[in-house]
């Protein structure tokens, strides 16, 4: 290792390959990566000076604000670093481009082309502001990833502000097909630089292009437009991000931004475009520093995603890991949708792979609309049945989980909420252990 390596520390809480992958081409540049997580990560002030261990010259901000339950914990970790140490995706610049509404009124305020947005602190104001949006609207939590929390809505029936914990919105639905597929823009910008681009096409029966609800990707780097590009950039460098993947769709009136991820995934980016933002991300934290980076190396090195495990991975520390908390056989449930939210005892059953709702209760939420159809297979029945799939919040003890869950009728069973594999999965199962006792429910056979 060079004497002079850079030590850059890579702050997040999760094992992404994303992280991984920088981790790895800081050290492929002849510098010093350093992970920083919970085993080895302290900060002190001693005899007046703050001391960062393990030490490092500059931080590549990765927390994941969108999906963690304590996302201002988050920020407060990440800003202590950034007070001490230079920051890439400074924290007050991430927490704008998380919040969807904060980065609408953002590149609003440049003059940067967004859909019409509505954003109210009520329910009545939001449903009274729904007629101006047409017959179709996006119905988004102002917080999420991955398309979860977001529906397109085609009912006047009353909305609520809040999604379980979190602010809602409404958002003008662009329609963008080709050849009769919902597609939009996903454009990796690090620094100043492209690194790459791609179209995003919805799976069949979807909206949403996201990768990880299935969509597929194509390469887009090289017909992609100056104009665009130049949206990209200028939305970027509004939020203050010294990287991001910027989603852009064109519509009528012509392109317009929808979002702007800070912590954006790139696996998809890579397998469309040949290109890992890894190197160029690491490139920027070493000139962060004002050290000299050979572009040339960083352009070879980008066409490889490396996201083996670094040899800079913490060893795992001499506590126990927590343990994950208990659910219950059955359990005390708030379940959330469009237009409600009702507090339901539901029953856990490994067995299923996904959450089940009672079609009334999906109706008296606001659940919806549907968005896909799985096919459920029981032992008694060699032919699967076909049901219709919608996302919902499930708020348990205070933690939310957004899962795409079916709809079938339970009239005939105990519960109105099947909790599958989907939400049990953060939980450790306790049989043993019920919440109702008879007058949550009616007597009836089934689950």
């Amino acid at each position: 290792m060079n004497r002079d390596a850079v030590r850059v520390g890579v702050l997040t809480l999760h094992d992404s390959k994303e992280t991984k992958a920088i981790l790895n081409a800081v050290e492929a540049l002849g510098h010093r990566p350093e992970w920083l997580r919970e085993e080895n990560t302290v900060f002190r002030v001693v005899d007046g000076r703050p001391r960062l261990r393990p030490d490092v010259d500059v931080v590549v901000n990765r927390l994941l604000l969108s999906n963690a339950d304590r996302p201002a914990e988050h920020l407060g970790v990440a800003q202590t670093l950034a007070e001490i140490r230079p920051t890439l995706n400074r924290p007050e610049a991430a927490a704008c481009a998380a919040h969807k509404t904060a980065t609408a009124a953002i590149l609003a305020r440049e003059g940067i082309p967004t859909p019409d947005v509505a954003f109210a602190l009520s329910g009545d104001a939001l449903t009274d502001l729904r007629a101006e949006f047409g017959e179709e609207v996006v119905y988004k939590t102002a917080i999420g990833t991955h398309g979860g929390g977001a529906w397109k809505l085609e009912t006047t029936e009353p909305l609520t502000a809040s999604v379980g914990a979190r602010r809602a919105f409404l958002q003008e639905f662009v329609c963008s097909t080709y050849e009769g597929r919902p597609r939009d823009l996903r454009v990796y910008v690090v620094g100043d630089e492209v690194v790459g681009a791609m179209y995003r096409y919805a799976p069949e029966g979807e909206w949403r292009t996201n990768v990880a609800r299935g969509g597929e990707v194509e390469d887009a780097t090289a017909v992609l437009s100056t104009e665009v590009a130049e949206l990209a950039l200028a939305s970027t460098a509004a939020l203050g991000l010294d990287y991001a993947g910027v989603d852009l769709i064109e519509g009528e009136e012509g392109w317009c931004v929808l979002e702007v991820n800070p912590t954006a995934g790139f696996r998809g980016l890579y397998r469309a475009t040949g290109r890992s933002p890894a190197p160029h991300i690491a490139k920027l934290a070493v000139e962060r520093v004002g050290v000299a980076v050979d572009g040339e190396r960083v352009r070879r090195l980008s066409a490889t995603l490396d996201d083996s495990r670094p040899s800079c991975a913490p060893a795992p520390g001499p506590t126990t890991p927590d343990e994950p908390p208990v659910i219950g056989f059955t359990e005390r449930v708030v379940v959330s949708g469009a237009t409600g939210t009702k507090t339901v005892v539901g029953k856990s059953d490994t067995g299923a792979s996904r959450t089940s709702i009672d079609i009334r209760l999906a109706a008296e939420i606001g659940a919806g609309p549907i968005h896909t159809v799985s096919t459920v297979r029981s032992g008694t029945t060699k032919r699967g049945r076909s049901r219709p799939v919608v996302d919902l919040v499930i708020g348990i003890g205070g933690a939310q989980h957004t899962v795409a869950a079916n709809i079938e009728d339970r009239s005939h069973m105990d519960y109105p909420l099947l909790l599958g594999r989907d939400v049990l999965k953060n939980y450790y199962l306790d049989i043993g252990r019920r919440v109702d006792d008879g007058a949550d429910r009616p007597t009836r056979r089934g689950g």
